[in-house]
């Protein structure tokens, strides 16, 4: 799906949960109508505890809470925190659990981050409620207000009533979502839109991100966990560099979660290089920041940009078109770029066999997936 522009916004970037976890909490701890969640990953922790208390202490003021969980990315969020979620009063939903249907439906997961507040402040990025967030993996959010909040609580709303979601106990009562309130304009806001993607044939995400790829003058800069794109994006890439245009790809290093998708990704470095584009790999953790630039117009938010996302997740983003905000990125890019190591084209031409043998195993591995589609 994807929204019109909407003028009036004030969107705060918040790099690393020093920043942005303390913001969250902050603006559950102020809800006065209703506090609306929707997450990927959660898994009892630590991380897991503090979010379960803050929802529970909202509860007790009498703000309703509703929590929306994927079926796969929630099983291991433990019997125990989804009873203290219940015992509070807080409806508590599963989108697609792992069942004995289709292997595609199963495939089909809610990758969505979600956070609104009294339908005045939403939060997004790729964050999650599990501990490598706090101190082991790299991630930023954005902190929203203005019209596009009621973009991101109507996302929200569809998918609650969604017969794909399911409530955790069939005796809970069915809990009706409240009214959504009025949102703000701000006259010194910026423009901004929700941009949002379910399955391959209604991807707003990837047909926006392709636009901006192929018009993007002076710089295209992206950072993504887990780069294995689709052919139409590895094409326009290499076309935006040779046209002279500034492309870096900030890629997490060796410190990874899924070192097999790092190797299937490296198979596409050479190409990338000899076409001019720059690659860095960060180095002090493992980033798990998804964000683009382009020019003016930066994205972020959930969606990974590789295809698996593309085509089986649901998927959201928030597209900001502002040089304040852009300059923001900007910085926030170079900070990284420094602290990562860059290939050097000549050194990847020759690299050692055992690397080239990872490259191609998981390049095998990765195309017998993508079959699957």
């Amino acid at each position: 799906m994807q929204h019109v522009w909407r003028e009036g916004n004030r969107i705060t970037l918040l790099p690393e949960a020093s920043r942005f976890l303390p913001a969250m909490f902050e603006a559950v701890s102020q809800a006065q109508h209703y506090v609306l969640v929707e997450l990927y990953l959660m898994e009892s922790g630590e991380l897991a505890s503090q979010v379960i208390d803050a929802l529970i202490e909202a509860a007790e003021r009498e703000v309703r809470v509703f929590l929306l969980l994927d079926g796969y990315g929630s099983i291991g969020l433990e019997h125990y925190d989804r009873a203290r979620l219940q015992r509070a009063g807080i409806a508590l939903r599963l989108f697609n659990p792992i069942g004995f249907h289709s292997l595609a439906r199963n495939l089909s997961r809610d990758h969505r981050k979600i956070v609104v507040v009294d339908g005045k402040i939403a939060f997004t990025g790729g964050f999650g409620a599990v501990d490598e967030f706090l101190d082991a993996w790299y991630e930023i959010a954005l902190r929203i207000e203005g019209p596009v909040v009621a973009d991101w609580e109507g996302l929200f709303r569809r998918l609650w009533r969604s017969r794909l979601t399911q409530q955790v106990l069939d005796s809970q009562p069915q809990e009706a979502l409240p009214q959504q309130q009025a949102v703000v304009h701000f006259a010194d806001g910026v423009s901004g839109r929700v941009v949002s993607g379910r399955g391959y044939r209604y991807q707003a995400i990837r047909h926006s991100l392709y636009a901006r790829v192929s018009r993007a003058n002076k710089r295209l800069w992206l950072c993504t966990p887990y780069f294995v794109p689709t052919f139409t994006l590895r094409r326009r890439l290499i076309r935006a560099a040779r046209r002279g245009v500034d492309v870096r790809l900030l890629l997490p290093g060796s410190k990874h979660d899924h070192p097999g998708v790092r190797y299937a990704g490296q198979r596409f470095y050479q190409v990338m290089l000899k076409a001019g584009v720059r690659i860095f790999e960060f180095q002090p953790t493992f980033i798990h920041a998804k964000f683009v630039l382009a020019d003016d117009w930066v994205s972020i938010g959930s969606c990974n940009f590789d295809h698996w996302n593309l085509h089986w997740n649901l998927e959201a983003n928030q597209e900001i078109e502002s040089r304040i905000c852009a300059d923001e990125v900007r910085g926030l890019f170079e900070r990284n770029f420094a602290s990562s190591q860059e290939v050097d084209a000549a050194v990847w031409a020759a690299r050692p066999w055992r690397q080239r043998a990872r490259e191609w195993l998981y390049g095998v591995m990765d195309a017998i997936v993508t079959r699957l589609k």
